[in-house]
């Protein structure tokens, strides 16, 4: 499994709210601008990236000076709206540093559901891709009841690696990958670096969601694997505090948890 996160050229990062905000709710910065960097480098080297991102909620929060993580389906929906474009804010000034440019995609389940819309969505990552931008990928939070309550980037993040065909799914953490036990309750919870199938056992050994931050948990986690897998596509779940296992990865230096198709 090495040799495919070596040679994967196009690669779907996904990064949560746990990794991107600090327990405040707020922006974390320093981590923002580190993964910027990061992934800057990696397609400077040739790469193909596409960034699947949380946040939006807890960036709108800030900007409306909210004081508390939005708990209503309502006022998730309007702090969506005004922090997606905070966000993307953000993103647009630090890769514009290194030179690349964004994109800002707004997806719902309908496009994944409709072949027509579906198509559409292909055809046009690949052309961004091939303009050599960065597309980032977002739940349409403000108009998606059914994501807010129910779904999250963790399953986002898999149909979108399989849109664009990615040759490695990358899903950014606030755990360093999967556990044969939850370790935040057990010190001797033992690290899994492979998983060749995704099955009723490891479902029992996952715990349930992890920060308060995020809307997925390990479950979710496993659900997007499935998905990746069914279109070959190994996904790694590592921990996202430190956005140089990026480097890592891309370098076959074993981290986290690989899924894949034996």
């Amino acid at each position: 499994m090495i040799e495919q996160t070596k040679n994967a050229k196009r690669i779907v990062v996904k990064v949560g709210s746990s990794t991107l905000t600090y327990a405040t709710g707020l922006i974390h910065l320093r981590r923002l601008e580190r993964l910027v960097t990061v992934l800057s480098d990696l397609r400077n080297a040739g790469r193909e990236i596409v960034l699947v991102s949380s946040g939006a909620v807890s960036a709108g929060a800030a900007v409306l000076g909210l004081g508390h993580h939005p708990s209503t389906t309502e006022e998730k929906q309007a702090t969506a709206a005004v922090g997606q474009s905070e966000l993307m804010r953000m993103y647009s000034e630090q890769f514009s540093r290194f030179g690349h440019t964004v994109a800002q995609i707004l997806m719902t389940k309908d496009v994944i559901d409709t072949p027509i819309r579906r198509e559409n969505a292909e055809n046009t990552f690949k052309t961004l891709l091939a303009m050599h931008c960065i597309p980032i990928v977002n739940e349409n939070d403000s108009v998606s009841f059914e994501e807010l309550k129910f779904g999250g980037n963790d399953t986002l993040s898999a149909y979108v690696a399989r849109i664009c065909s990615a040759d490695l799914l990358i899903n950014m953490s606030d755990v360093d990958g999967f556990y044969d036990s939850d370790p935040r309750s057990n010190p001797n919870a033992r690290l899994i670096p492979e998983l060749a199938c995704v099955d009723e056992e490891v479902y029992k050994m996952a715990g349930g969601a992890g920060s308060t931050r995020g809307t997925g948990g390990m479950i979710a986690k496993l659900k997007a694997a499935e998905i990746a897998q069914k279109a070959h596509i190994p996904m790694m779940i590592v921990n996202g505090s430190d956005p140089d296992i990026l480097y890592s990865i891309t370098e076959g230096v074993p981290c986290g948890t690989i899924i894949y198709n034996r």
